[in-house]
């Protein structure tokens, strides 16, 4: 890595024409990427330069908060340069509760905030998203994000877009900071998670800085790192990919399958991370693009609230729905070779390869689901209900939820019924 900044825009494309609400794409933000410099100094440089702020609101990863001086050295770095921090967070829980949003919102209010800055990753960076847009309409109360929802009976009007600029310093491969779309979850009343997509939303700055990263707790790098190949998958799944999508799909896995695995054999080696996150990058630009989700994501958001992070539920369900799909795709010839694709992806890369085979997998026979469920084991992570503590008494109302997200019916096979969500969680429950 050196140790002068690269800053660009983080995409040469503007979002999709379509994306996953009535949103005019071309409102969305579309944001900047830096890395080289350490994330301090980045911060600070940006936050006085590029969006002439002085009183900066910080939300920050739990973990970093209470186990390194990380937070405290971005503080100091802030104030030296004569920027006051007038607010700090510590800790979003999973999945972003509308509630915490809204406390988050007040204080920065209250505090005259100018740039809303965010140290962590997942659930910070969605629920930052959304506070920023709260702050432009002056939202006070958790319940009045209801009607900002992509799935409100009748689209929220004049909604006024985000004047207080975002920076998020990422320490995981989510990627969520790549695309304006947020989710948060009504904690109140429904216990759903329901994504946020309005105009002007989106992350202005993106700091990269793999050194930071290195003190992530390494089930949670990788775990996210999952998420993202997870991203991968779905796209290159999906019955409305497109060249281009597939492309950067692929791309993302050829960095992603092999760096992953040598992060987990050495989670010391500062290139490594930095090829995980540029393998991230490529991965959300099928999101951004507008090729939808499948199963994968639409039933994982529903173990958000149950206290499961973002990047596990893919590691359980990912290899289970690609199985479903295969399984109850024979009347589809495009799911097997879509599929077929993938399998052979993962097969070319060498790290790949050698785990399969070490699995005693023959590639003639191995389906898409057992590479993935071999790789994730390899990581060390997840690959049942029963680990994360949900038991067969919850599947019920987990598949009912399934049915209300708005990847569920892109699913190549649309997960239109309960029974159908039911039967994927079966194959992983324990």
């Amino acid at each position: 890595m050196s140790d002068q900044e690269t800053y660009r825009a983080a995409f040469d494309e503007p979002p999709a024409a379509v994306v996953y609400s009535n949103v005019d794409p071309s409102t969305l933000m579309s944001p900047s990427i830096s890395y080289g410099l350490g994330y301090a100094e980045a911060c600070s440089k940006h936050v006085r330069n590029t969006f002439g702020s002085s009183r900066v609101y910080i939300i920050c990863s739990g973990t970093l908060s209470r186990e390194t001086d990380r937070l405290e050295r971005l503080v100091e770095r802030l104030e030296k340069d004569g920027v006051k921090v007038v607010g700090t967070y510590k800790g979003i829980r999973p999945h972003t509760p509308w509630s915490q949003i809204m406390e988050i919102t007040n204080e920065a209010r209250n505090a005259k905030a100018d740039c809303i800055v965010t140290l962590g990753a997942g659930s910070i960076t969605d629920g930052a998203k959304i506070v920023v847009l709260a702050l432009a309409n002056g939202l006070t109360e958790p319940l009045q994000l209801a009607p900002y929802s992509v799935e409100a009976a009748k689209p929220m009007e004049n909604v006024k877009p985000p004047q207080v600029p975002l920076i998020c310093i990422a320490t995981s491969l989510s990627g969520g900071e790549y695309f304006s779309l947020a989710g948060g979850t009504d904690d109140i009343i429904s216990k759903h998670k329901q994504g946020i997509l309005q105009p002007g939303m989106g992350v202005r700055l993106l700091i990269l800085d793999p050194s930071l990263c290195l003190g992530t707790p390494w089930y949670h790098w990788l775990s996210t790192g999952m998420r993202s190949v997870d991203h991968c998958v779905e796209a290159l799944c999906s019955l409305e990919s497109t060249a281009t999508s597939n492309k950067d799909a692929e791309e993302g896995l050829k960095l992603l399958i092999p760096w992953l695995l040598k992060t987990k054999a050495d989670e010391s080696n500062v290139e490594t991370v930095h090829k995980c996150q540029m393998g991230v990058l490529l991965a959300m630009k099928s999101i951004r693009a507008g090729i939808p989700m499948g199963g994968s994501h639409a039933i994982g958001h529903q173990l958000g609230p149950l206290g499961v992070g973002h990047g596990i539920t893919s590691c359980i369900l990912c290899p289970a729905v690609m199985n479903w799909n295969i399984a109850s795709g024979a009347k589809i010839p495009q799911i097997k070779a879509k599929q077929e694709k993938i399998r052979n992806i993962l097969w070319a890369i060498d790290a790949g390869r050698k785990i399969f085979v070490d699995a005693g997998l023959k590639q003639e026979d191995a389906d898409l689901g057992d590479l993935l469920d071999v790789f994730i084991w390899n990581l060390g992570l997840p690959r049942t209900l029963k680990e994360v503590g949900i038991g067969r008494d919850q599947l019920d109302a987990l598949s009912e939820r399934a049915l209300e997200d708005f990847w569920a019916p892109t699913n190549p096979i649309p997960l239109l019924e309960a029974a159908k969500v039911k039967e994927i969680l079966e194959m992983v429950v324990d």
